[in-house]
């Protein structure tokens, strides 16, 4: 009986962890407060506070991002990885880790008017 149990508790828990991975794949992954880390060091310069001191129409307000389709953790990973335009890439100074950190953090600022 008490194997039958231990079976049914590790059961249990696989059921658990697979499908809050597949309703939710970044929720382990991301790390937010690593994200505001990131980008108070490495783009607060130019955007503070979802800002752009360099072009302001190309900030990080949520509108802007949908204006030009950024408003997702992919549109704003690629843009972060590779740059355009007067924006840096940073695929060789972050991780794919980081990027993905920073990526959230920005999106969730955004949707939050960057309070």
């Amino acid at each position: 009986m008490q194997q039958l149990l231990i079976q049914l508790i590790k059961a249990t828990s696989i059921f658990i962890l697979f499908f809050g991975i597949i309703s939710n794949p970044i929720a382990l992954a991301v790390n937010i407060d690593n994200g505001a880390k990131i980008f108070n060091s490495q783009c607060a310069g130019c955007h503070l506070n979802g800002g752009n001191i360099i072009r302001r129409g190309k900030n990080l307000k949520l509108r802007a991002l949908k204006r030009y389709k950024m408003d997702s953790v992919d549109g704003i990973t690629n843009i972060v990885k590779s740059g355009k335009n007067n924006m840096s890439a940073y695929k060789d100074k972050l991780t794919s880790e980081e990027i993905l950190d920073v990526a959230t953090y920005v999106l969730q600022q955004a949707e939050n008017n960057w309070k």
